[in-house]
């Protein structure tokens, strides 16, 4: 019986490393897509970012009341948005929101919110190896007042 007792809970401390381990896995693929392009890094970007990238997302201009759908961003837009953002001091505030909250993870799979000062974002992860990676961003802006802060 003790024998059992301890297989099982090693079985249990292994998946709740896992689990931890692949938490925060997908936590640095999300920071580092929020702050390449809030610091204009392309180098997180490219760490985080698959080159098959499908980015796309929903925007309402001030003062309108309808969304209107924005063009795909790829891998290499996003790289050069990044660019842009830093050859031209496009920074965000520094208070500026950068939340992410993991939705769900699968062995090989994973869905993360992010909140940044653009709006909010779902993202879909796939594991590569040992490492994730984004696969797909859906997104909406601009960030709503009742969004701020919360997760």
């Amino acid at each position: 019986m003790k024998r059992l007792l301890c297989i099982l809970t090693l079985c249990l401390f292994s998946y709740t490393a896992f689990s931890q381990s692949s938490a925060s896995g997908v936590t640095k693929a999300c920071i580092n897509y929020l702050e390449g392009f809030y610091e204009g890094d392309t180098l997180k970007l490219k760490a985080s970012l698959q080159p098959t990238l499908h980015k796309f997302g929903f925007w309402k201009d001030k003062g309108k009341d309808d969304y209107r759908q924005v063009n795909h961003m790829s891998f290499e837009a996003a790289l050069a948005f990044a660019k842009d953002v830093k050859e031209n001091k496009k920074f965000p505030a520094k208070d500026a929101p950068k939340e992410v909250t993991i939705l769900d993870i699968g062995d090989t799979i994973a869905a993360a919110r992010v909140t940044a000062w653009w709006g909010i974002d779902f993202i879909l992860l796939s594991k590569r190896g040992d490492k994730w990676m984004i696969e797909q961003v859906l997104w909406e802006g601009p960030l709503k007042k009742e969004h701020q802060g919360k997760n």
